[in-house]
């Protein structure tokens, strides 16, 4: 291999396509803050259910303990 070699490795792609149903009002405002902050959709809602999910506490209601 040269310093001239233009080198290209497989995309590791770390993502899926998966397909959600949402209110209206929440896409709206999905949309409206996507404008605000320049970022996209897709991009604001990966955020929000890693923010989410860091955060959640599970509550198991059928433990009796």
């Amino acid at each position: 291999m040269s310093n001239d070699d233009f080198i290209v490795t497989p995309k590791e792609d770390k993502s899926v396509t998966i397909t959600i149903r949402i209110d209206k009002a929440i896409q709206e405002q999905l949309d409206e803050l996507s404008k605000q902050s320049n970022r996209s959709r897709n991009e604001l809602i990966n955020m929000a259910l890693s923010y989410a999910l860091k955060n959640l506490k599970f509550i198991d209601s059928t433990n009796k303990n």
